[in-house]
């Protein structure tokens, strides 16, 4: 008999600085996107601001990430739950953990809110010391 009890989704964004969470089942490393740190009216925002996030999501490196990620993550879903698996951690993480892990956080959101899951969206770095980037 299937379990009608929803899938508990934990999805944040974290800084590699400030250490990889290890409690996590799925880790995926964004430093690969284009950095909002480096260029100078943006580093003092966050990935929750527009143009920090359209900076990250709207370069050919997001777009194309974004597109295979959706539908990994609305698959790892319903895998979990057909498991028989209670949660699922998934974690985001950029080098500071304030722009590029958070707006492609913010940005799946919109994939995995609509799913028959109990969603709890963080950002565990976000108001850390805005110090040297890498």
């Amino acid at each position: 008999m299937e379990s009608t009890e929803r899938l508990k989704v934990e999805l944040f964004s974290f800084g590699f600085k400030y250490g990889a969470p290890t409690d996590v089942n799925v880790l995926w490393d964004v430093r690969f996107l284009p950095n909002p740190y480096w260029v100078e009216r943006l580093r003092p925002d966050t990935g929750l601001v527009d143009e920090v996030a359209a900076y990250v999501l709207e370069s050919d490196r997001g777009k194309g990430f974004l597109a295979l990620l959706r539908p990994m993550i609305k698959f790892l879903v319903q895998q979990n739950k057909a498991a028989g698996k209670k949660s699922l951690r998934i974690a985001v993480g950029c080098t500071g953990g304030r722009h590029r892990s958070v707006a492609l956080t913010e940005a799946l959101v919109g994939s995995v809110e609509k799913l028959p899951i109990d969603l709890t969206v963080f950002h565990r770095d976000i108001e850390r010391d805005t110090g040297t980037e890498e």
